[in-house]
């Protein structure tokens, strides 16, 4: 017996084959990183983050939703351009008594792409500089209320706001149709547009172009208000009463934010916007109208604008 224990106790000589062979069949170590990759732990590791004490659980669909709703805004903004120009085409050619491809329309207002694409950067930037402005002199003669000074020159600065916010939009009333029809550069256009808006002073006023413009667009932004108003208007009394009732600016805001929260899907103000943006295209056909209607029918007694 004590010779087979000093025999078993002899080492053994390991080949190399013979050692790869035994690690292979060994199972492989797995580290803690492996063990959190699994499909089970990576599960219950979503529901305890989700679940975590001071965090907001949010269904994953809402996080879905919210990636959907911002890739669908920038495919609106960066196509944008393409509608501005499919407008005026499209419009154009049914004017002329063409029957345009949607295809053929779609690459042709493709390629206005770079140039209505800065237009819109300029035109619709300087609206928002204006309006921030107007803001600032708000803010300013809210703040300033007990100055009689404060006032006033809040007061001389909103007449310059509204007068350079006028002048600016009678001078790119036309600026698409220049930039698409005309295929004008970004200066031609704005150039251009001024000049048919200034034009016909020798008409009567209602048969100018500014005038017959602006009345367009008037109707156009009290429609957008009246929809607006439409679809939040339980939303606006509310706030309205919690203004009324409520002293503490604080509490206001956090009584608003759970009204907006609480609030759920308003299938009126659904509808209300899709109205808005069927009838959205109606406004850039009646500046192609008016546009076509000035360079088609201009009286000898007035100086034409458009140059061959």
């Amino acid at each position: 017996i004590a010779k087979r224990r000093r025999l078993d106790a002899t080492p053994t000589l390991v080949t190399p084959e013979a050692e790869e062979t035994e690690r292979e069949a060994r199972p492989k170590a797995r580290s803690r990183a492996d063990w959190n990759r699994s499909a089970g732990f990576f599960s219950r590791q979503c529901r305890t983050i989700l679940s975590t004490p001071g965090v907001t659980p949010r269904p994953l669909t809402d996080i879905s939703g919210g990636s959907s709703f911002r890739i669908a805004f920038i495919v609106s903004i960066v196509m944008w351009p393409v509608y501005i120009a499919g407008i005026q085409i499209l419009t154009a050619e049914i004017a002329r008594g063409n029957r345009p491809s949607l295809v053929a329309m779609l690459n042709e207002a493709v390629r206005f792409w770079p140039r209505v694409a800065a237009l819109c950067i300029f035109v619709y930037g300087v609206f928002f500089l204006l309006m921030v402005f107007g803001l600032a002199i708000a803010a300013m003669a809210l703040a300033g209320g007990s100055s009689v000074l404060l006032v006033l020159v809040a007061m001389g600065l909103l007449i310059l706001q509204v007068w350079m916010f006028g002048r600016f939009f009678v001078n790119v009333l036309f600026w698409q149709q220049f930039a698409v029809l005309e295929k004008a550069g970004f200066i031609d256009s704005l150039r251009e547009s001024r000049d048919l808006a200034r034009s016909g002073r020798d008409l009567p006023w209602f048969q100018r172009p500014l005038w017959r413009g602006a009345f367009i667009a008037s109707i156009w932004f009290a429609v957008v208000l009246a929809i607006t108003l439409g679809a939040q208007w339980g939303t606006l009394q509310q706030y309205f009463n919690q203004l009324l009732t409520t002293q503490d600016p604080q509490a206001l805001l956090q009584q608003m934010t759970e009204a907006q929260q609480a609030s759920g899907f308003n299938i009126s103000a659904f509808a209300l916007g899709i109205v808005e943006k069927i009838l959205q295209p109606l406004v850039g056909i009646a500046f192609v109208v008016l546009y076509l209607d000035n360079k088609l029918e201009v009286p000898s007694h007035v100086e034409p604008v458009l140059r061959a």
